[in-house]
């Protein structure tokens, strides 16, 4: 099966021959017909499965053969949970598009930039617009995004958008658009939140999923070309570890998971000093800052980026050899997504986690929830000799440091209570 015979047109297959893809993935395969027809799509598309073309390509196949008014009004509009996610579904719409008739517009809208830019390239309007949700409803308030024209709205990484606290947004958009139109909707997990979102944006939606020769996205299996491992050490410890694996690996580039923002920047500052050329990526950098630092770790100007979960999904690096997991993610669902950054396309990638005595409880469930059984590792002159902490919940891992919502609830209840238990005595 070829890009062609899928019915795309000779233009967008040529592109994507000159970017060196073979034939379509499963998910394209089964994606971009649907989308061809005019069909709402329900994807579960896992990382590196090729899901961003399986939805660009036929969009840009549809808005090239029917080219929209003068002047340009918006007819697709693709949110995404993250800048760096809109800015690299930017660039591949110009990259599957250099060889189209007819040049499209793309507008990127996304926050943590001045909006006076993004206001100037829609005057005159645009063909597609991705964007991030809180910035297109601020483009939406200065007048300078309207999107009563849409045709088309793609939902990337819906399970994120739902996740990071998007709902509000995604439903004050929603009723912007005009009620008859194409709505593809694309996941790597389906919790129950985005389930329900899907029975309310999508009308009679093919399914979509890789074949059933293959593992389903969310178990150990599809990751089969990465090489699980987890290294017990003490928290003190994790720095000089990571420093020995990167020496004795020679890798050429890795990236690192950390749990916090100062965490990122003093990791990265340690390894700066020992010589390892190393950035830091999170969610309190300027826009600027993050493109930069991803830029340089893409074009391995540095070795290693140090990361929040802000580059656990969406982001694809290509050929990185290895990931680390400097602290576990808290949300074992996350897990998978970090991992998925190395043995992408058919590469092998190898993905460390470093379990320290505290946390061994909480891999333990990771493990459960992905089926997953690893055996323990230890680095001469860095075993562990932490204690661990008593395990006061054994049917589930060690909660974080930070007070969840039910305990903040039942603290809240309890404080509530007790003048008026007081005032009854």
């Amino acid at each position: 099966m070829t890009f062609t015979s899928l019915g795309l047109s000779e233009p967008l297959a040529r592109a994507v021959a000159d970017l060196g893809y073979g034939a379509p993935t499963p998910v394209q395969r089964e994606a971009i017909p649907a989308v061809l027809r005019g069909r709402d799509v329900w994807a579960c598309a896992r990382t590196g499965s090729g899901k961003t073309a399986a939805f660009v390509l036929p969009l840009l196949h549809a808005l090239s053969a029917h080219p929209g008014r003068a002047p340009r009004q918006v007819r697709a509009l693709v949110l995404v949970p993250t800048r760096e996610l809109a800015a690299q579904i930017s660039e591949a719409i110009g990259r599957y598009g250099r060889y189209l008739p007819r040049p499209l517009k793309t507008c990127l809208a996304v926050g943590g930039v001045s909006i006076n830019p993004q206001m100037m390239a829609l005057r005159g309007g645009a063909d597609l617009v991705v964007a991030t949700p809180g910035r297109a409803l601020d483009l939406v308030k200065q007048n300078a995004l309207r999107l009563s024209s849409v045709e088309t709205l793609v939902l990337d990484e819906a399970d994120r958008l739902l996740s990071l606290g998007f709902s509000e947004e995604l439903t004050r958009l929603l009723e912007l658009l005009p009620a008859r139109r194409q709505n593809l909707l694309f996941s790597a997990t389906f919790p129950q939140a985005v389930q329900t979102l899907a029975a309310q944006l999508l009308h009679e939606p093919t399914r979509v999923s890789v074949d059933s020769s293959e593992p389903p996205a969310d178990t150990p299996e599809a990751l089969g070309t990465i090489e699980q491992r987890a290294i017990e050490v003490d928290t003190d410890k994790r720095t000089p570890l990571l420093r020995r694996l990167i020496e004795t690996h020679a890798w050429s580039h890795v990236l690192v998971f950390v749990a916090s923002r100062h965490g990122a920047d003093h990791v990265a500052l340690k390894l700066n000093r020992a010589g390892i050329l190393a950035a830091a990526l999170h969610g309190e950098l300027s826009q600027g800052a993050r493109t930069q630092a991803l830029a340089d770790f893409q074009a391995q100007r540095v070795k290693v980026l140090v990361a929040t979960d802000v580059a656990a999904r969406g982001l694809d690096i290509e050929r990185l050899p290895a990931v680390v997991n400097y602290d576990l993610p808290r949300s074992t669902v996350d897990y998978l997504h970090r991992i998925g950054r190395t043995g992408r396309a058919g590469q092998s990638g190898v993905a460390v986690s470093f379990v320290t005595p505290s946390t061994e409880a909480h891999f333990r469930l990771i493990e459960r929830r992905h089926h997953l059984k690893l055996p323990r590792e230890r680095l001469a002159g860095l075993e562990p000799t932490e204690l661990a902490p008593p395990v006061l919940d054994p049917q589930g891992g060690v909660k974080g440091k930070r007070k969840s919502k039910k305990d903040k609830l039942r603290e809240a209840a309890a404080a509530a209570q007790s003048p008026t238990r007081k005032r009854q005595g």
